[in-house]
């Protein structure tokens, strides 16, 4: 109990508690920022490293490995995961190498090399780690999964700020921030801010009628590519 007395308090807080989607979304820039604080409410007054993680909803994923067989690209292996997270980047103060040892980092998904991504079934540990190091490239380059060594900084030890891009392609939901006050390899503070991402205006509109409605939706989709295939046709006639 005096051990933990001793641990320091994190204040977190975000720019923004909510993120509106809508025609014309180009992406936003997320802030994340906090202090760290003694329990007797004065600064902390020692050395800390800060890992910021967001991560977005989970979801569902399948993932089909494209092979080039007789100068055709076709689907070879495939498998499924239970769990992926939508959106997930780290900002630390420092490498995460150099804060935690690998076991510490795991535990915690201090990084893009330690995401927890649950397969369905049963897979062999290289082709797991095979597809993962896959989900984690296509998303790297999507711009939905990043980690930045030194996207952390913080002031005499006192106040932290991380900068954390959202892109166009994030998906609604709720999003978790969690910021880590680590020192000599060891996990002593965590805090954890929420940000809604949700659409708005027509786009909601949209979204929750495919939603509801999948089978009227299905239909309107292949009447309306149907009605504009033909108007064109018509137009072109005309020429």
């Amino acid at each position: 109990m005096l051990g933990a007395a001793r641990d320091p308090i994190l204040v977190p807080e975000v720019s923004q508690h909510e993120i509106q989607v809508q025609q014309g979304f180009t992406g936003t820039e997320l802030l994340l920022f906090g202090a760290i604080l003694d329990p007797s409410g004065t600064r902390a007054g020692r050395d800390y490293d800060i890992v910021v993680v967001l991560k977005g909803p989970t979801q569902a994923v399948r993932l089909r490995e494209k092979q080039k067989i007789a100068g055709i690209w076709i689907n070879a292996d495939s498998t499924a995961l239970r769990s992926a997270p939508s959106f997930f980047a780290v900002a630390s103060s420092r490498p995460i190498d150099k804060i935690v040892d690998d076991r510490t980092a795991a535990i915690y998904e201090l990084g893009l090399n330690w995401l927890q991504l649950s397969p369905i079934g049963a897979i062999d540990p290289k082709e797991q780690a095979r597809f993962s190091a896959g989900l984690v490239d296509l998303r790297q380059r999507e711009g939905l999964f990043s980690e930045h060594s030194d996207g952390v900084v913080v002031s005499e030890q006192v106040l932290y700020q991380a900068r954390i891009n959202l892109p166009s392609s994030v998906q609604t939901g709720t999003y978790t921030a969690e910021t880590f006050a680590i020192t000599k390899g060891r996990v002593i503070a965590s805090a954890t801010a929420k940000v809604e991402v949700r659409k708005i205006g027509f786009e909601r509109f949209v979204a929750q009628f495919a939603e509801q409605q999948s089978l009227f939706y299905g239909l309107l989709v292949v009447a309306f590519s149907v009605g504009m295939g033909w108007l064109a046709g018509r137009l072109f006639a005309l020429i």
